[in-house]
């Protein structure tokens, strides 16, 4: 099933919910389709509209602050789009930059997207110990990068187009 990103009012990027559920909020005007699938059309007895992509709530919503977005490995091979830190092909495993046994903890800043090969070459050392240089600096994401990271394909492809210029880094 497709999923529907939900923008604030401000829009803000707030989660992704189930067609079903984007096409309700739009029926009940309390969302605009801000981008369509082009060519898909939801079609029903006394109603036609595009299918949404990306919705925008009319009214502000408050939302708590989140200061962090919570680690995870999956979230570590979305944010580094499954491509390898070391050299750059496809990741399956989690690297810590500084290994767990000399002190290295699971941290946004300590742990990156790694091939099964380089992650095991480079085994209990750092990279410098083992040789190796990092491709790309690990950084923590905030909430509403991680949740524009989570919409991004499984495979590490490119972003779709309506999210590459939220995405795109500063």
């Amino acid at each position: 099933m497709r999923e529907t990103l939900i923008l604030n009012a401000s829009f803000e990027p707030l989660s992704t919910v189930s067609l079903r559920r984007a096409v309700v909020l739009v029926m009940q005007e309390k969302a605009v389709v801000e981008q369509a699938h082009p060519g898909l059309r939801v079609r029903a007895a006394a109603v036609e509209l595009p299918v949404p992509q990306v919705i925008r709530l009319r009214r502000y919503v408050r939302v708590p602050f989140r200061q962090r977005a919570s680690w995870s490995r999956r979230g570590v091979l979305v944010r580094d789009r499954h491509r390898c830190a070391y050299c750059g092909r496809r990741a399956t495993t989690v690297d810590h930059v500084v290994p767990r046994s000399r002190g290295g903890g699971d941290t946004w800043l300590n742990t990156v997207a790694a091939c099964a090969e380089d992650n095991h070459r480079k085994a209990d050392r750092t990279p410098a110990q083992a040789g190796m240089r990092l491709l790309t600096r690990p950084f923590e994401p905030t909430p509403a990068d991680a949740l524009l990271l989570a919409l991004s394909r499984r495979d590490g492809d490119a972003l779709p187009e309506w999210l590459a210029v939220s995405a795109a880094p500063a």
